[in-house]
């Protein structure tokens, strides 16, 4: 290596987190090398084809939070892929074995007006009226809460917490509230709740600010149609993807792979290497399409979260992909794409931990969620992903990416990985022309 050159780096992991770091690091003016374990890359971000419709076997949407995904999206050459979903409310499948459809003017389950007849239809007027007292709690009271359970128990009472928020936050983040942190759940709630002086205030400055009134957003084609322009890009820039490699050994300046030592700088974007291997939380994610048109009037909007404790369900969430994605129903000719979400393996998987999640019981689930008996599916497909677990051991001068660092969604994904590469590359971002 010519004296002054900045050394190679050697992405471990072909994830999102790991594709992003690449790109970022090469236009730096680094060279760039990647390696993935498996025969693809793109880790939770990946196609699956259902009933002849290509659709997103993982993520399917993206938090609009900071405009961090449609940033990249815009840079990638997709500024005018992305799409809004459906402007129609998802709905709740309560413990009470009846749904109604969520708040419309919520985050995360958390009501921006405490008293609108929606709320109250949800909770009722009692533990409605005791959210309406967040406007009278001083704003201090809750703002250095730690989790997103303990902020809305104090702020709107148990009830918020348990029959609106728990449902969204383990539909979106597979996690309970009282286990998530303020940072992951929505990071600009705290200074939102001190600034409008109140938690339902917060939220409807929020959500304000949102594009065109939104938190999500998606991308025509599937949400890995970024792993397509990331992957093309990196060709482009002359960055190797190694497939299908098994590394040995790695230390912060080095990588044994496949009996070949690959000197540079390393940074990590695959769980589990160089560090303790700790199992993380399995979901499972059915898809079913079906030839029944009648669902494409929206019987439960764009979809269903599902209260802990509902019955006769083992379904998390539905999503009712054809409603939510315009763009999809265009596509679909008359079918109608359906995805429900559990916890645990499929049923017979290696390490399954919820064994009897598979079409079957999804086309029972689905039948109840929607109200609407499910016929036999034209199509089908059952995918389990492990979620990270957050990394506890790293090695001195690693750098790592990814959903064990940054935690769920791709937002925090991806501005971890831009993040992480600018601070290896020690300078701020390149003009990318």
């Amino acid at each position: 290596m010519p004296p002054g050159q900045p050394p190679p780096v050697i992405v471990i992991g072909a994830g999102i987190a790991g594709l992003v770091a690449a790109r970022r690091l090469v236009l730096g003016g680094r060279d760039v090398v990647v390696l993935e374990a498996s025969d693809r890359a793109g880790g939770h971000v990946a196609h699956h084809t259902v009933g002849g419709l290509e659709l997103d076997a993982g993520a399917e949407s993206f938090a609009t939070r900071g405009g961090t995904v449609a940033d990249l999206a815009d840079r990638l050459g997709l500024a005018d892929e992305i799409v809004r979903p459906a402007e129609l409310p998802a709905w709740l499948y309560r413990a009470d074995g009846t749904s109604i459809p969520l708040p419309a003017t919520s985050l995360l389950g958390i009501p921006s007006l405490a008293l609108a007849p929606d709320v109250i239809s949800a909770i009722g007027m009692r533990a409605a009226f005791r959210a309406a007292l967040d406007l009278l709690i001083p704003a201090p009271v809750g703002a250095k809460a730690e989790t997103l359970g303990e902020l809305v128990r104090r702020r709107m009472g148990p009830a918020v917490l348990e029959q609106l928020v728990a449902p969204v936050v383990r539909g979106v983040h597979s996690a309970n509230p009282d286990e998530l942190s303020m940072e992951r759940a929505a990071p600009d709630l705290r200074a939102a709740l001190v600034r409008e002086g109140s938690l339902a205030h917060a939220v409807a400055s929020l959500r304000q600010r949102s594009p065109a009134g939104s938190q999500v957003a998606g991308i025509r084609g599937g949400v890995a149609v970024l792993v397509d322009r990331l992957l093309a890009d990196l060709e482009r820039f002359g960055v190797a993807v190694r497939l299908g490699v098994t590394v040995d050994e790695v230390a912060p300046d080095h990588v044994r792979v496949d009996g070949e030592v690959l000197h540079g700088d390393v940074l990590v974007a695959a769980p589990g290497v160089a560090a303790e291997r700790t199992p993380g939380r399995r979901i499972t994610l059915v898809t079913l399409v079906v030839d029944q048109p009648e669902l494409a009037a929206a019987p439960r909007g764009t979809g269903v979260l599902v209260e802990l404790g509902a019955p006769g369900v083992r379904a998390r969430a539905l999503t009712h992909l054809t409603v939510k994605w315009p763009w999809l129903a265009e596509r679909a000719g008359g079918l109608q794409a359906i995805r429900l979400s559990y916890d645990g393996g499929a049923e017979g998987g290696a390490g399954s931990i919820d064994s009897g999640v598979n079409v079957a019981q999804a086309v029972a689930d689905g039948s109840t969620l929607l109200g609407v008996p499910l016929r036999g599916p034209v199509d089908a497909d059952v995918v389990t992903w492990e979620r990270a677990v957050p990394r506890t051991h790293a090695v001195d001068g690693m750098h790592y990416v990814g959903e064990a660092v940054s935690g769920t969604g791709l937002a925090a994904v991806i501005g971890q990985a831009e993040s992480e590469a600018e601070r290896l590359l020690g300078e701020g971002p390149e003009d990318e022309g």
